[in-house]
Formats: C-alpha cells, sequence, structure tokens
C-alpha cells in the first residue's frame, strides 16, 4: 500500500511538468522561471531515486521519479534557451 501511495504522490509531482515544458517553449523567455528552484526539485528527484537504488527497493515507483527527472531537466535546458533568447533579445534592442 506504501508503494502505491508513493507511486500516487510522484505521479501527481509530475502531472505539472509537461505543462511548464510547454510554456517554457512557447514563452522563449527566461523571465518568471527559477533556475535555483528546478535545480532544487531536480536534486530531490535524485534523492528518491538514490534512496530506493541504495535501499535495493527498486520498484515500478522509480520509473516515475526517473520520468520526473527527465521532465524537469527538460524545463531546465529550456530555461537556458530561453535566457539565451532573452540575451539576444536585448542586444538587438
Amino acid at each position: 500500500m506504501s508503494e502505491i501511495l508513493e507511486m500516487f504522490m510522484v505521479i501527481l509531482f509530475g502531472v505539472s511538468w509537461p505543462t511548464s515544458i510547454i510554456k517554457s517553449w512557447k514563452a522563449r523567455t527566461a523571465k518568471g522561471k527559477s533556475i535555483l528552484f528546478l535545480c532544487f526539485i531536480a536534486a530531490g528527484y535524485v534523492c528518491g531515486i538514490l534512496s530506493k537504488v541504495l535501499a535495493g527497493n527498486i520498484t515500478y515507483v522509480v520509473i516515475f521519479y526517473v520520468l520526473n527527472l527527465l521532465m524537469v531537466s527538460a524545463d531546465i535546458v529550456l530555461y537556458y534557451r530561453n535566457k539565451s533568447i532573452d540575451k539576444q533579445n536585448a542586444l538587438q534592442k
């Protein structure tokens, strides 16, 4: 039962990431995004994965941790892309 609840927790946390990624892609600006926040979230998912590995408790729940980490990583990449676009736009003004 605890694994099912953990799975739902990670899934519910992960529901917001596709929306954030799409918004980052369309916005083409880093304004309003916090790289520190994104890095803390990514570090949290890494810690969750490592805790499962170190405890020898690798189950299907790890898949959801990895999926969330991949989505947060994509948002981090988009943050730096958008930051570069912001710099280019500032130079053109």
